[in-house]
């Protein structure tokens, strides 16, 4: 089993949209993923062509009830499990922020509930490093970082990255990561300058796979599809197939 937190500190970077495609490649390579949905604004679930107004059949109600995580997900139909999410994870932070033990929580409610699982997980994080990020962080494997090809996102990666060296001491091991550059526009000189930067920062750590700027990948989550259902014969499926067949190969995803 391997966890993938999908996170940026930075909104608007594709980060859901990379969950969702990610999910959906992998589950047409027969790796039966789990997505889990760790934002308040459930944009995973509603990508998913999902709107669960019950709190209960959520991921907020592992952390508000203790329901176990294993009878929270979703069979979808296109062989991709969800554990979806709800606005009642807004309140996460007010309510165990002065905990310290409830970085630790996904964790443990993986290995109680999850143990058996030999599928990839993904978790789509929220745009901030707070309590359900440093759940996701603590019970990932990995990091994965979506970065559009733009100024502010290339200093947020940054940011990030010092947090994540700062998070190993507690976590006492090594957070490996990735970076994926998205939104990339190969006419604009700028996202060939955020890639070459990038590149020279991270190394092997970045992905050689760029996912291009495409209308059907922004279109995809109002048809509640993945851009493998929505469009499959975009530029922007094959470049998520791409990707997808990247983290396999190099063994960030098992």
């Amino acid at each position: 089993m391997t966890i993938i937190a999908v996170f940026n500190q930075k909104g608007g970077v594709g980060k859901t949209t990379t969950t969702l495609n990610i999910a959906a490649a992998l589950a047409r390579l027969e790796k039966r993923p789990l997505a889990i949905d760790l934002d308040p604004q459930a944009h995973l679930t509603l990508s998913f062509g999902l709107k669960v107004d019950n709190r209960d059949e959520t991921i907020a109600a592992f952390y508000s009830e203790e329901k176990p995580l294993a009878r929270l997900v979703r069979e979808l139909p296109d062989e991709v499990r969800l554990i979806p999410g709800h606005m009642e994870l807004a309140k996460i932070d007010a309510l165990y922020g002065k905990s310290t033990s409830i970085a630790s929580r996904l964790r443990e409610g993986m290995q109680e509930s999850l143990a058996s699982e030999g599928n990839p997980i993904l978790i789509d994080c929220c745009p901030m490093l707070g309590v359900l990020s440093l759940n996701a962080i603590f019970a990932a494997d990995r990091v994965l970082i979506p970065v559009s090809a733009d100024y502010l996102s290339m200093q947020g990666v940054e940011r990030l990255d010092a947090a994540l060296t700062v998070l190993e001491k507690a976590l006492k091991r090594k957070v490996e990561r990735k970076v994926v550059i998205t939104r990339f526009d190969s006419r604009r000189k700028f996202s060939h300058h955020v890639y070459d930067r990038l590149k020279e920062r991270y190394g092997h750590d970045l992905c050689e796979t760029r996912i291009a700027e495409n209308v059907s990948l922004a279109e995809s989550p109002a048809h509640g599809k993945s851009i493998f259902e929505f469009a499959p014969h975009s530029h922007g499926a094959m470049d998520y197939f791409a990707l997808t067949a990247e983290l396999v190969d190099t063994g960030f995803i098992l």
